[in-house]
């Protein structure tokens, strides 16, 4: 039976992927930050497991419990991560620091821990990234740069790990029906004062903070493509999927930057001052 851990399973696509999974008749391990989700996924038959992704001790002993627990790690899912949302200068080098340790750092840290049951198995490294780390839009900066570091992370690694037998898949999600948005949202109202220059914009904040539930795809869609990518002869080295997870990469690569910052400062309410 294939094993699989997947980070980040409170809800959203981590949930998602962690049941379809497990009805493939993968031995998932699924972990959460909070008691109280780690207690819900217990109850769903899971291998749960409470994991700060950037808590060295506990990424420690969580190897160690694989370790303990049948041997190596067929698929890691580096999922765990949320969206920033608010002008860069307003969360400053903070908010910078607190989306980079998050969307970024625990991609190295969690698989830096687990490096060894990988090899053991000659695994499958995923990488959620978006491709919001392709098409850079105002009002989410630091997502936006954290998502394009994952890219490269992603590059990076799978060339380093291939002569050791382990292959890196990275993922680009579109538009997907979680509760990205709304947390989101919730995060960006704490930037949003009258205080900030940006204040007279606060409505394009708004706007790009909902902007990944433009007619979303529903996750259960989106998890069972990444089962299918993963269960390939040859997994894929990229996997884009759902709504705009193609058409915005072609956007980027097709329409010439002026033009584009152009058609994104009115999107989002930048090309005027109320």
């Amino acid at each position: 039976m294939p094993r699989v851990l997947i980070t980040g399973c409170s809800s959203g696509i981590g949930r998602a992927m962690a049941h379809a999974f497990k009805a493939a008749g993968h031995e998932v391990w699924a972990s959460a930050r909070k008691p109280e989700d780690v207690a819900q996924l217990s109850a769903l038959g899971f291998n749960a497991i409470q994991l700060d992704v950037n808590d060295q001790t506990q990424l420690a002993q969580l190897a160690e419990r694989l370790a303990h627990n049948g041997g190596g790690l067929d698929v890691l899912i580096n999922n765990a991560g949320y969206g920033a949302m608010g002008p860069l200068l307003d969360g400053g080098v903070a908010g910078m620091q607190q989306q980079f340790e998050t969307n970024v750092f625990s991609v190295v840290g969690v698989t830096r821990a687990l490096f060894d049951l990988l090899r053991r198995n000659k695994g499958l490294v995923v990488n959620i990234g978006s491709v919001s780390g392709v098409l850079v839009t105002p009002f989410a900066g630091a997502y936006c740069a954290s998502k394009a570091a994952v890219h490269a992370l992603s590059d990076a690694l799978r060339m380093e790990l291939a002569p050791l037998g382990i292959r890196v898949l990275e993922v680009q999600p579109g538009a997907i029906d979680t509760h990205f948005a709304k947390n989101a949202t919730e995060q960006a109202e704490q930037l949003i004062t009258e205080g900030s220059a940006w204040w007279p914009m606060r409505e394009g904040i708004r706007a790009r903070a909902r902007a990944s539930q433009d007619n979303p795809t529903p996750a259960t869609e989106f998890a069972q493509a990444v089962l299918n990518a993963v269960q390939a002869k040859h997994p894929p080295r990229l996997l884009r999927h759902g709504n705009g997870s193609r058409a915005l990469p072609l956007l980027a690569a097709l329409v010439p930057s002026g033009l584009l910052q152009k058609i994104l400062m009115k999107k989002f309410g930048l090309n005027r001052l109320t």
